[in-house]
């Protein structure tokens, strides 16, 4: 039995605007109608793997139990990282927790990336448990086909051969084209997959040995870490004290016994949008769409809009990415798709919003869009799936009209509790305790219409809240 750790804390800055701070990809459904998170735990649930377990952020603590429960997988254990301190620490204590258990594989695997062939992917998964034998810790690596600059290498004793393990030489960092050119010819050189295999015992022994200052507050972190409404809180106290470093650094480029098993069949990160571009496989013109899109005499280039109602047409481009949704449009050169990050630097910078916030706020209890912004008003949408309460609250500064619009909400409002069904509404006035709840078992949609001097999502005091957010 294979223990599967998800990691599930990255912000994937290099695909902005379609993945930002406050929805990164991999829960975005970027190539299907399951995001990147969905397919790996549908990759990692079937016969021969245990319940897997998925370390995250706050904020994403919700996000990771509905989309997997989305699913089918109820049995997903969720640990939220109160902070984030790299691969490193999630790594051990992922290890620590597992630890009565010393035997068991261990397989780390990161939330966002895409593998073509399953079943051959799951066949590499079973010749690096081979590989995995006492003391020996496992990596996988892929076969590179171009002189890739935006991935680590992982440099081999010998040439691999037949998808058997071979032994790792060393790491090598991001190169430069004629570095990675070299790479690939030499042909003992692959990409660093960031996959890694390996028993609970000999992970752990390896921070001992190589990263023992992490052991302390990771252990810390897991005795003072406590049940939150189903999902394990580490201490963040504890947590905070661990070098925020990646498990690269901290343990597998000093480890003594490292084996390489090459990957089979087609594998990606997604760590930019050309890699996206290659992802969807582009025509005979090198031209790749998604969504409503209308090309004409485009080659060599990426067209993607996420928005119904915004139609992206592309004339006479070539070598370009363009990318546009409700709130932002990004279109650059794609020989420069490495360098996104650094428009995304540059928007925080100048405080522009769209920098972390996505257009669709995402919720414990659903979701919210704005629909138009005034100086005095604010009109909303707002989904509240089944079983979702928001908190007992009131306003300071504004009130709210709300108007069903499908489904039936259950409303507080002072004393008052009440039914509001499809085309009716009810009216907040500032000051108002209320609340919104839906007890139905299909999704409730609303329109609301704040109006006051004041319309920041600060303007808010909490009661009482199911969620038991502070």
């Amino acid at each position: 039995m294979i223990q599967p750790v998800i990691l599930c804390g990255g912000s994937g800055t290099r695909l902005w605007p379609s993945s930002r701070k406050a929805y990164p990809k991999q829960f975005t459904p970027l190539l299907g109608e399951r995001s990147l998170y969905q397919e790996t735990l549908r990759r990692f649930s079937g016969e021969g793997f245990a319940a897997p377990l998925v370390m995250t952020g706050e904020a994403f603590r919700f996000m990771a139990g509905e989309q997997a429960q989305a699913i089918g997988l109820m049995d997903a254990r969720v640990v939220i990282e109160p902070a984030a301190r790299d691969t490193g620490p999630a790594i051990l204590a992922a290890a620590l927790m597992l630890e009565d258990a010393p035997d068991t594989l261990m397989l780390v695997a990161p939330s966002d990336h895409v593998i073509g062939d399953v079943p051959a992917f799951l066949e590499t998964v079973a010749r690096g448990a081979e590989a995995a034998t006492p003391g020996t810790l496992v990596t996988f690596g892929v076969t590179p086909d171009r002189p890739e600059t935006g991935y680590g290498y992982l440099e081999l004793a010998r040439p691999p051969a037949d998808g058997a393990a071979v032994p790792l030489r060393s790491f090598r960092e991001k190169p430069d084209e004629a570095t990675a050119r070299g790479f690939l010819e030499a042909g003992t050189y692959l990409w660093n997959a960031g996959l890694f295999l390996f028993r609970v015992a000999d992970v752990i022994a390896a921070f001992e040995r190589h990263a023992p200052d992490l052991l302390e507050p990771c252990r810390a972190a897991i005795a003072k870490g406590k049940d939150d409404l189903g999902f394990l809180r580490l201490d963040a106290e504890s947590y905070g004290e661990a070098q925020a470093i990646s498990f690269d650094y901290a343990v597998m480029e000093h480890a003594e016994t490292v084996a390489v098993v090459p990957l089979a069949g087609a594998w990606s990160d997604l760590g930019s949008w050309d890699a996206l571009w290659q992802a969807r496989e582009p025509d005979a013109n090198g031209l790749a769409t998604d969504g409503p899109v209308t090309a004409i005499d485009c080659a060599d280039s990426y067209l993607r809009s996420e928005e119904g109602s915004v139609h992206l047409v592309g004339l006479g481009l070539e070598g370009v990415v363009a990318v546009a949704m409700r709130d932002a449009v990004l279109v650059a050169s794609k020989s420069r798709a490495q360098d996104v990050k650094a428009v995304v630097s540059a928007l925080r910078a100048a405080k522009v919003s769209q920098a972390d916030d996505y257009p669709r706020f995402h919720r414990p209890w659903g979701w919210y869009e704005t629909l138009c912004l005034g100086t005095r008003f604010q009109v909303k949408r707002i989904m509240v799936r089944p079983g979702g309460v928001l908190s007992l609250q009131s306003h300071m500064h504004r009130s709210e009209h709300w108007v069903v619009v499908e489904g039936t909400a259950e409303v507080t409002r002072g004393e008052e509790v009440k039914l509001v069904t499809e085309n009716q509404g009810v009216y907040i006035p500032l000051g108002t305790v209320h609340r919104m709840a839906n007890r139905g078992r299909l999704p409730m949609y609303l329109i609301e219409v704040q109006t006051g001097a004041y319309l920041g999502e600060d303007d808010i005091v909490r009661y009482e809240d199911v969620y038991d957010r502070t």
